[in-house]
């Protein structure tokens, strides 16, 4: 790890969390961390990738179809992991016809959770482990709640998790690049403690960043990264021009302080590694 990247990730130690770790990583590996990588934290919505990931090798595999009725009326996978189809936050309340608005909703991701059920004939839980937790490695890590916020696990485990978007094995580079692309594009809606947007772009599941100001994540990355983030103050995000993702666990609510911390925090994370690409003796010592 460069000092460089050293001295961005130790940023996280002045947000006031009780306890907080991130890692840097590309596609080979961890590039820098920084906290307890061991430290079991509650994922909150950043579990809604997992359970995305977990319906898309059903889709690979035939157990589900992308374009198959779930929700509400008109709705189906596709509407339910683009936030589309029209239910409430939480709960069964439909607020718009499917594929019109961009209705963040927790009760969707449980949905199809119950979905992936059915279909296996097993727990969700179960599931989700047999097929994204255990290949991926991710040992110390175990659902807990409800699938649309129910992960908790260490950092070790989703620095894992975010490096298979930069090179998936669980499905298709075709699916992968389908999950990442906008779905229903043009839709408006309200990124909760964010703000409204218009559009507020979204993939199968995972959030796609475009030209969203302000966001969460930083100004150096680009519009094509995609990711989450979690009231508990997580967040992740892949950004696959840079070919890197940033994890980070804590156990601070999110609320302004995380939009304050978040964004200068990623553009440090990111400045650093430009300014290791352009210094040739940063180069040689990493052996490339």
């Amino acid at each position: 790890m460069t000092t460089e990247l050293e001295a961005a990730l130790v940023a996280i130690d002045g947000w006031g969390a009780p306890h907080a770790a991130v890692a840097l990583a590309n596609a080979d590996g961890v590039i820098g961390q920084h906290g307890d990588a061991e430290r079991v934290f509650r994922w909150a919505s950043v579990t809604k990738l997992a359970t995305a990931l977990a319906i898309l090798t059903s889709v690979e595999d035939g157990s589900v179809d992308l374009d198959e009725p779930a929700g509400p009326p008109g709705s189906t996978v596709r509407h339910l992991l683009a936030h589309a189809s029209g239910l409430t936050f939480d709960g069964d309340r439909v607020l718009a016809k499917p594929g019109t608005r961009r209705i963040y909703s927790n009760a969707g991701f449980d949905a199809l959770g119950a979905l992936l059920e059915a279909r296996d004939g097993r727990p969700f839980a179960v599931a989700l482990s047999d097929r994204v937790l255990a290949p991926l490695g991710m040992a110390g890590t175990e659902l807990r709640e409800r699938p649309s916020q129910g992960l908790h696990g260490p950092l070790a485990d989703a620095a894992a998790f975010a490096r298979e978007f930069l090179r998936p094995t669980l499905i298709s580079h075709r699916l992968a690049a389908e999950a990442t692309t906008v779905a229903f594009p043009g839709l408006k809606g309200l990124l909760p403690g964010v703000g409204s947007f218009d559009p507020l772009d979204w993939g199968l599941g995972f959030e796609i960043r475009d030209g969203k100001a302000p966001h969460w994540t930083g100004t150096r990355n680009s519009p094509a990264t995609f990711g989450h983030f979690g009231g508990s103050g997580t967040f992740l995000w892949v950004d696959p021009t840079l070919e890197v993702t940033l994890v980070c666990l804590t156990d601070r609510e999110f609320d302004d302080w995380a939009l304050d911390a978040w964004p200068p925090f990623s553009d440090a994370v990111i400045d650093s590694q430009r300014d290791d690409d352009a210094d040739p003796s940063s180069r040689a010592a990493a052996g490339r």
